[in-house]
């Protein structure tokens, strides 16, 4: 059987990992079915070495436009990519490759570049938690789904951000080369062979800084300061010298949020505090940040995070 050829396709300050880790699974691979099951080629944009954000830097194989089928191609994330345009040579050879290849997606920030290309509409897609918002508002035909580790839609999958890369690698290793295999690969590169949770547990966006007018912005400095309270919006409301139907209009229309749900953010990020730095029990870190019982804020933290608090402590908490 041929070895099924495998190309990561790296712009200019790629990020290392979002190249390496898919690499390396594919490699072991190769080694845990002991044939050659994966053929591996680094694509470039340009001649010569390809600089990485850290710095080091890379020789590709090949270099696009190169007239070369895949049986799969990825393109890796890069710090800046979501603010970059590319050619559209480059655009033209991405959208004709992938058209060839039995599947294709992105490590990563890599799917901006998908996205320029056209390969995103109608598919469902995921990216770095941090720029999905910016993605699904470039590319509103893509359904952008933030908390995704993984998705594969048709010929297309895409992966979350940098170390997502190795858990992309290691479902096509499934996909190809079943699961015992894959768990084989898992094994040796000491990773998870299914990830729990999405990535939203590791998301640092938490609420954005005060927004709005300065009453409502005052608002919210006394919401996050102090996430116990009572913040019902009639109380918010009288803070802010307000009706609290004028109130809860007006915050949503300049925060793009309702009371209710920037209160609750702010209270599962404190709850993300005392779980990641504190021995407490989770019925006291429920009541430290103003649910009414551990159950309650139980559900909401699986809502908003992707996991439960026990679990997210386990992960997350050191010492």
């Amino acid at each position: 059987m041929s070895p099924r050829s495998i190309a990561l396709l790296a712009l200019p300050d790629v990020q290392l990992l979002d190249v390496a880790g898919p690499l390396d699974v594919f490699a072991e691979a190769n080694v845990q079915s002991g044939r050659a099951a994966y053929g591996l080629a680094l694509v470039g944009t340009e001649a010569g070495p390809i600089t990485t954000s850290s710095g080091r830097r890379l020789l590709p194989d090949l270099v696009a436009p190169a007239d070369v089928a895949f049986d799969t191609l990825l393109v890796a994330g890069a710090p800046r990519i979501h603010d970059a345009a590319f050619g559209p040579d480059l655009l033209a050879w991405l959208s004709r490759t992938a058209a060839r290849c039995r599947r294709y997606g992105s490590v990563c920030s890599g799917a901006f570049l998908l996205g320029q290309a056209g390969l995103l509409d109608g598919r469902r897609v995921t990216t770095h938690w941090a720029v999905a918002d910016k993605l699904a508002a470039r590319y509103p035909q893509a359904r952008v789904e933030p908390d995704a580790i993984c998705l594969f839609d048709g010929k297309l999958r895409t992966a979350a951000g940098v170390t997502a890369g190795l858990d992309l690698a290691l479902a096509l290793v499934e996909e190809d080369e079943g699961p015992e295999i894959a768990r084989l690969v898992a094994a040796q590169l000491v990773m998870f062979f299914k990830r729990g949770g999405g990535q939203m547990q590791f998301s640092r966006r938490g609420v954005s800084a005060p927004s709005g007018r300065s009453a409502l912005q005052e608002v919210q400095r006394w919401v996050a300061a102090h996430p116990a309270g009572d913040h019902g919006v009639d109380q918010l409301a009288g803070r802010a010298g307000m009706s609290p139907r004028h109130f809860a209009r007006l915050f949503r229309a300049e925060t793009g949020l309702t009371p209710a749900a920037y209160v609750e953010t702010v209270r599962i990020e404190a709850g993300r505090r005392l779980l990641e730095t504190d021995g407490i029990a989770l019925k006291q870190v429920a009541g430290a940040c103003g649910f009414k019982d551990a159950d309650t804020f139980r559900r909401a933290f699986q809502r908003r995070v992707g996991t439960t608090p026990a679990e997210y402590r386990r992960r997350q908490a050191r010492g």
